[in-house]
């Protein structure tokens, strides 16, 4: 994938790029993570899908911001979209991206063909203040690990940046508390707006989404297929394969 970027309000922000003559994918990931987390799924989704997988603002190549509300990450998309000219994409997201993508979809159903939406739910009550621990510049890459945990660590490992001082995360833990506040509330209208083919993908051990809502998620908007898949909140990371296979059928049904 090719690394490009563009600006928005004095904000610079990096984007991969699988490019080619396919249909557009634009690949949303959760916080903490990164657009490198795509790369498996573009390869296998090319030549028939060009993914497009944005570091979202304070993540990855992308600058860190001085504001992370739902408005700011929206109008990121919007630029984004406007940048590459496109108004007949799909939308994946994980987490975080899945919110900004059935947000986005809301306020733009013209341009969205499809909705795909890894582990997330419409009523978010997000505290990650644990991140708070991580912050700061680590002797050594181990060092960076071991503070992270083995349950968090293979997640992250994407965002290990070496400076001059040491080892760090790409992010800053503080925006990410700040981010993760603005995502909580009750969704329910902006995932109820849009009747685009939708596949929402849940965990069966995860603890962000339950079966419950999900199937109220499934069962109240039309057009909208629900499939559970072993592994937890990152299921394109987890579990590619399964993933991979659900993606390309609900993608071949467009």
């Amino acid at each position: 994938m090719e690394r490009c970027a563009f600006s928005r309000d004095g904000l610079r922000f990096s984007y991969l790029d699988s490019g080619g003559r396919g249909r557009p994918l634009v690949a949303l990931h959760a916080h903490v993570m990164e657009a490198t987390t795509f790369a498996p799924l573009a390869k296998l989704l090319a030549p028939e899908w060009r993914v497009i997988a944005l570091d979202q603002r304070g993540h990855g190549h992308s600058d860190h911001a001085p504001s992370y509300t739902r408005t700011d990450y929206l109008l990121d998309l919007e630029a984004l979209f406007d940048h590459l000219h496109l108004n007949d994409a799909v939308l994946l997201g994980n987490s975080l991206g899945g919110i900004n993508a059935y947000q986005f979809a809301a306020r733009h159903p013209e341009m969205i063909r499809g909705l795909i939406i890894e582990d997330i739910g419409v009523v978010i009550s997000d505290e990650p203040s644990f991140v708070l621990a991580w912050e700061g510049v680590f002797p050594t890459r181990e060092a960076l690990a071991e503070c992270i945990g083995p349950r968090f660590a293979p997640y992250l490992e994407d965002s290990f940046r070496k400076t001059p001082a040491g080892w760090k995360l790409a992010f800053e833990p503080k925006e990410i508390v700040a981010s993760g506040k603005a995502t909580n509330g009750d969704h329910w209208h902006d995932w109820l707006s849009t009747d685009c083919p939708a596949l929402l993908l849940r965990g069966r051990d995860s603890r962000v989404t339950t079966q419950t809502e999900c199937e109220q998620m499934t069962s109240r908007r039309p057009n909208t297929r629900l499939a559970e898949l072993d592994g937890s909140h990152v299921l394109h990371f987890e579990n590619p394969t399964a993933f991979g296979d659900v993606v390309k059928k609900f993608l071949r049904a467009l």
